[in-house]
C-alpha cells in the first residue's frame, strides 16, 4: 500500500491539503508538552515523519532532549527518515538557540529552511539539507518538475550571507519581534489575564489558550468584526482530538506595531468576553 508520512497534531492546516494532493497518506500523531509523541509515532507504522522541533506550530512547544533522542532511535530502527522543518528558529528570545536533529543524525533526518519568515514569503526561497543519495534525487526530481528558479534571487541572498547583511538583519529583527512579543503578552496578561499563553521563547506566534467555557468560533467572528483576524486552534487538530482541544487562537504578532498589538488584545478581551457569555 502507500507509505504514510507522519505528521504533527496539532499541525498547519494549509500544508495537509497540500501534501494529500501530492498522493501522501498522512497519520498524525500527537503533540503534547514534551513535543512528538515518539511512542505514537512508533504505533502509527509510519517511516518518514515531519516534524517543527525546535519551536513546534502551533503549539510552541519545544521537542524535549528525551523526545529528541528517541525520535533519532525510531529513525534508526525503522529505516526510517525525519523531515526536520526549521520554519522560524532564527527568532529565539529567552533561551539559547535549539540544535538540529540533522545535526545528529544527518543520515537520517533532511533539514527543511527557508526565508519566509526572516525575509519574506514572495522570494520563494528554501532549501533541504539531506543525505548524497537523497539530494540526488531530489535534484533530479526537481529538474522533471521545474523548468526554473528564481536564480537572480539566489545568487542576492548568496552575496546577502557572504556579506554578513543577512545576519545583521536578523539580529535587528530579534531584537524588533522581542519587543513586539513582549507588548503582546503584556497586553494579553492584561486584557486576556485567565487565558494561557504558549510559546513565547521564540518564533513570531503565540498560542493562546482560551478560559475554559469560551465559544472558541464565536470569538474568531467577534474578533473578525472588530477587525482581528486570529485563527482559531481546533482547526488545527485531527477531528478525532479537537473535540477535546481546549478552544485557543493562534496569534501572529511580526507585521504590526506594538501600538497595535495592544489595540487588538483590548479586542480580543472584548471577544472573549462576548465569546464566554455566549
Amino acid at each position: 500500500g502507500n507509505p504514510a508520512l507522519a505528521v504533527e497534531d496539532p499541525t498547519s492546516a494549509r500544508q495537509l491539503p497540500m501534501m494529500e494532493s501530492a498522493g501522501l497518506r498522512l497519520a498524525r500523531v500527537p503533540v503534547d508538552d514534551e513535543g512528538l509523541d515518539v511512542a505514537a509515532l512508533a504505533r502509527s507504522g509510519a517511516r518518514a515523519v515531519l516534524v517543527t522541533p525546535a519551536h513546534q506550530y502551533p503549539t510552541g512547544v519545544v521537542l524535549s532532549a528525551a523526545r529528541r533522542a528517541a525520535l533519532i532511535a525510531w529513525a534508526r530502527d525503522v529505516d526510517g527518515l525525519i523531515l526536520e522543518d526549521d520554519y522560524d528558529a532564527e527568532f529565539r528570545y529567552d533561551r539559547d538557540p535549539v540544535g538540529c536533529l540533522q545535526g545528529v543524525d544527518p543520515d537520517r533526518v533532511v533539514l527543511l529552511g527557508s526565508v519566509s519568515k526572516s525575509l519574506a514569503p514572495a522570494l520563494r526561497l528554501g532549501w533541504a539539507v539531506a543525505p548524497p543519495a537523497l539530494a540526488a534525487r531530489l535534484r533530479d526530481h526537481r529538474s522533471r518538475t521545474d523548468l526554473g528558479a528564481p536564480v537572480v534571487e539566489q545568487y542576492a541572498l548568496t552575496e546577502f550571507l557572504r556579506s554578513g547583511g543577512y545576519d545583521r538583519h536578523l539580529r535587528t529583527m530579534r531584537r524588533r519581534y522581542r519587543t513586539r512579543r513582549d507588548a503582546l503578552t503584556a497586553a494579553l496578561s492584561a486584557h486576556l489575564p485567565a487565558a494561557r499563553v504558549h510559546g513565547v521563547s521564540a518564533g513570531i506566534h503565540l498560542y493562546v489558550e482560551l478560559p475554559p467555557g469560551c465559544d472558541e468560533d464565536a470569538v474568531v467572528a467577534d474578533a473578525a468584526r472588530m477587525g482581528v483576524a486570529v485563527t482559531g486552534g481546533r482547526s488545527l487538530w485531527s477531528a478525532g482530538r479537537a473535540a477535546d482541544a481546549p478552544p485557543a487562537l493562534v496569534l501572529g504578532y511580526a507585521g504590526l506595531s506594538e501600538t497595535r498589538l495592544v489595540k487588538a488584545a483590548e479586542l480580543l478581551g472584548q471577544a472573549v468576553t462576548h465569546g464566554a457569555d455566549g
